[in-house]
């Protein structure tokens, strides 16, 4: 097997030339063999733009199927692929140049007042940007030799506590992750996944893309979530894999259905935690159980709850073929099933460390493989993992450590809870105090502390109950969904400002 996983992307596609790959939303669509045209032309323009392999191509880029052709192309040219978040500012994207030291920066039309070695616009209509000067370019068509442990892409975590880092996966990474979840999720040769996510992220670009174009099965292609779309499509489709945002919007609208869902034969869902919640009224509505898998930029998929098994709402289910997964104390030393620890991670799915950061590296990688994750987390003595939050999320109130998702938990039972967050801010005498930020549902009155204490009582001890709760119209996320707890503890830092209990 070559060490180049687009190699292993080449050959499904020749198998598959006249088979349709991408069927856009809004009308048209490329066959396989499409594809690996635009792929050709893509790698032409990039050969021609002094990309060699190992640089950085830095794409800042709206989603497209010519956004997809380009990231293949460094594949299959060895170069090392790094996608940026959109909403990124001129000034952040400025940083990911330098730090990456980009050979090449692809980005939209206005996203042209930054600083870099080269610069083309990925615009279909504009003359003389990446699309068009690949219709007049010569494709390349080989695929250079690299070696399974050679760097594929560079992504750049979203830096909430300092620097952001980029984890360097391997072509290794990319391409045994892919098979353990193609066979891990059963994916079939009548597959239609439908795809809404962003392809800047390792959920929407090798997690959900990697399955189909490694199955040779076709992809619906949304430019973004859009309700109208989804209903139009979901009949169609057999996979969707969202974040928990996804169905939270259509568990609140009237027309999705069984009926609607029926065609799906897996519902998955990642990036953010599901709410035990959200996991009870999607079966109700549907019939079908929502699938949810635990990963990270660092290791892409780590666990996943069973195909064919039980789901259980609040777990992440079992280590895939080839990973390792386990709750250690701070020295690393495994603890007891049930136990809450830190989650670490060791197999093929690892990362090779963050770019230019050895330091870092060394802090979270051990020297025998084991990643260090960040989240807390539960491991069964069957081996199913579950998550209690990030470890910087861990408030210890009065010396008692309090895990966000436990009290989280019960409060999402409360039936005028939407949502809800907790968090800790600076307090003079428990040195923090729980706060929960809650977001009432449509038709409920607001959410007051008598009644989270009253729903509290008896079922968590009371230094775990929150002092006060704030209700919010929505919680601070970012662009994968994940509640941005930092700005809710920097936002609200002040709550308990001189005052001792």
């Amino acid at each position: 097997m070559s060490g180049n996983f687009f190699a292993d992307l080449h050959a499904v596609f020749e198998e598959n030339a006249s088979r349709p790959c991408f069927i856009f939303s809004r009308g048209g669509g490329w066959t396989f063999a499409d594809l690996e045209e635009r792929i050709g032309q893509a790698c032409g323009v990039l050969l021609r733009s002094g990309v060699k392999p190992g640089s950085r191509v830095v794409a800042q880029v709206a989603k497209s199927a010519e956004a997809i052709a380009l990231y293949l192309a460094c594949l299959r040219i060895g170069a090392v692929y790094v996608p940026l978040n959109t909403a990124y500012t001129s000034a952040e994207v400025q940083y990911f140049l330098d730090d990456a030291d980009a050979a090449l920066f692809v980005c939209d039309p206005d996203g042209t007042d930054v600083v870099a070695a080269g610069t083309l616009t990925l615009d279909a209509e504009g003359e003389g940007s990446f699309t068009q000067t690949m219709a007049h370019t010569e494709p390349f068509t080989g695929i250079v030799a690299r070696s399974k442990n050679d760097v594929a892409a560079i992504v750049y975590t979203s830096g909430t506590t300092g620097r952001s880092k980029g984890a360097m996966l391997t072509h290794e990474n990319l391409r045994t992750n892919a098979v353990s979840l193609s066979a891990v999720w059963g994916w079939q040769e009548r597959d239609v996944l439908l795809h809404a996510l962003p392809i800047f992220h390792v959920h929407g670009l090798f997690i959900a893309l990697h399955c189909a174009l490694l199955g040779g099965t076709t992809t619906i292609f949304m430019p973004k979530f859009d309700m109208e779309e989804m209903l139009l499509w979901l009949p169609r489709s057999t996979v969707l894999m969202g974040v928990p945002t996804f169905y939270t919007r259509l568990l609140a609208n009237p027309e999705f259905s069984k009926d609607t869902a029926k065609a799906i034969r897996v519902f998955i869902s990642g990036s953010a935690p599901l709410t035990e919640q959200t996991f009870a009224e999607f079966e109700a509505r549907t019939g079908q159980k929502i699938l949810e898998r635990y990963g990270m930029s660092e290791t892409i998929i780590n666990t996943s709850n069973p195909l064919d098994g039980e789901r259980l709402a609040g777990t992440v289910g079992f280590a895939l073929p080839g990973v390792e997964t386990r709750v250690a104390d701070d020295a690393g030393n495994a603890l007891a099933a049930d136990e809450v620890g830190m989650i670490e991670v060791r197999g093929q799915n690892v990362f090779a460390g963050y770019w230019q950061m050895p330091e870092k590296t060394a802090e979270e990688l051990r020297d025998d493989g084991w990643f260090i994750t960040g989240d807390l987390g539960t491991q069964g003595s069957d081996g199913r993992l579950s998550i209690v939050g990030r470890s910087k999320d861990l408030i210890i109130s009065g010396g008692y450590n309090v895990y966000p998702k436990e009290v989280e938990q019960v409060i999402d039972e409360i039936s005028g809870v939407q949502e809800s967050a907790v968090f800790g801010v600076p307090h003079a005498d428990f040195g923090e105090a729980v706060v929960v930020a809650v977001v009432a549902r449509p038709d409920a009155a607001v959410v007051d502390i008598a009644v989270i204490d009253a729903a509290l009582d008896g079922k968590l001890a009371r230094f775990k109950q929150p002092k006060i709760v704030l209700n919010l119209t929505e919680l601070p996320r970012n662009a994968m969904g994940k509640v941005q707890k930092n700005v809710l503890r920097d936002t609200h830092a002040d709550l308990f400002a001189g005052q001792a209990s």
